[in-house]
């Protein structure tokens, strides 16, 4: 019986071998927010986690549980909050407003706190390298402090634009054809396109990128497959 990757999964002695053979860990950087009608609301970390479980069942290593608090864009009237796709990507006809089930947001200084202590307790456990990933603001705020990180803790990070050569290809949107292709591709029972609207003159509310109409599990798996094989080579070249 293979060994479970995931974290969560793995008894000590499963954890101390896989941390043997390579010590890499994958941390998904989820949300729980707006993706579109189609799109389950934990979009961001279902494709982040998918991605690195692909990464470590190739390369090795071991998969962190998403962390699901992130920062983004924020503005308010003084009694509304809005975050993110409240009011991004917004059409003249969509008013701001809170979009269901959007439950995430973090200040930038707690989830760098967050980020930073997961880290230190894995530099403290052994593992040499950690590849983060995920929810669009989330990924921004680690590779702008990655190389700090590396330099205070010891450890390699590798992100979408730290240690990384270009063509990433998965989350490359909001909610539009690259996200909607990923999960098709991954989770197809979590979407149904037929909540989109049918009239493709009317834009979904919260969505950015080429139209999600177009996206197809066949186009999800190629950009899993760009994606894992690029950070293959970003492990090869970092030595870990």
């Amino acid at each position: 019986m293979t060994s479970p990757v995931h974290y969560l999964h793995l008894r000590p002695t499963q954890f101390a071998e896989r941390l043997k053979q390579r010590a890499v860990g994958y941390l998904p950087l989820g949300t729980i927010e707006w993706h579109g009608p189609q799109n389950p609301l934990g979009g961001d970390a279902l494709i982040s986690e998918h991605l690195f479980e692909r990464c470590a069942q190739r390369f090795g290593g071991i998969v962190f549980p998403p962390l699901f608090l992130g920062p983004d864009r924020i503005k308010g009237d003084g009694e509304t909050s809005y975050n993110g796709m409240d009011y991004l990507f917004r059409r003249p006809e969509y008013a701001e407003q809170q979009l269901t089930g959007s439950c995430y947001w973090a200040p930038e200084g707690l989830y760098l706190l967050m980020v930073e202590q997961v880290i230190a307790n894995a530099k403290r456990i052994g593992f040499k390298a950690i590849v983060a990933d995920g929810h669009g603001p989330s990924r921004w705020t680690f590779n702008a402090y990655a190389e700090r990180w590396e330099e205070q803790y010891g450890i390699v990070l590798i992100g979408q634009k730290h240690r990384m050569e270009e063509g990433w290809r998965t989350q490359m949107d909001h909610a539009a054809k690259n996200e909607t292709s990923l999960l098709l591709a991954a989770f197809p029972d979590d979407v149904d396109m037929s909540e989109l609207p049918s009239d493709r003159t009317e834009w979904p509310k919260g969505v950015g990128g080429e139209d999600p109409r177009d996206s197809s599990a066949e186009h999800g798996e190629a950009l899993y497959e760009e994606t894992v094989e690029l950070i293959g080579r970003a492990l090869e070249r970092a030595g870990v």
